[in-house]
């Protein structure tokens, strides 16, 4: 049987007008990434023209922009100097709180053995 052009039997053995077909995507995650990025764009895009329109300069709402993006920078940079601190404190009580938790086990592995040995 012959098909014409447009139900022609696929390769993957599907038949059935060509717009019918579920057509595979390709790109895998890439697409997700480049589509995060160009809505970024988007929101700073729209960010600075309102605040363009706002202070009647989009110099003028660039540097307002820019000055929340440094403050964001900064805090970021901040908590980030923090983290081996934080991080060796709570190394710290971890390994007393698993002293604590061995010394407790071997009390209690102490306790039953004594009754255990002393019916």
């Amino acid at each position: 049987m012959r098909f014409n052009q447009i139900t022609r039997m696929a390769d993957d053995g599907h038949t059935g007008p060509v717009w019918a077909r579920k057509s595979r995507r390709s790109g895998g995650g890439l697409s997700g990434i480049i589509g995060l990025i160009i809505m970024l764009l988007a929101v700073f895009g729209a960010l600075t023209a309102a605040l363009g329109i706002k202070e009647q300069s989009l110099a003028e709402g660039g540097a307002v922009l820019d000055g929340w993006i440094t403050k964001g920078v900064d805090g970021a940079k901040g908590l980030i100097g923090q983290a081996p601190e934080a991080a060796e404190a709570v190394a710290d009580d971890a390994g007393d709180l698993a002293e604590k938790t061995g010394d407790a086990l071997e009390a209690g592995a102490e306790k039953t053995a004594d009754e255990l040995s002393n019916p």
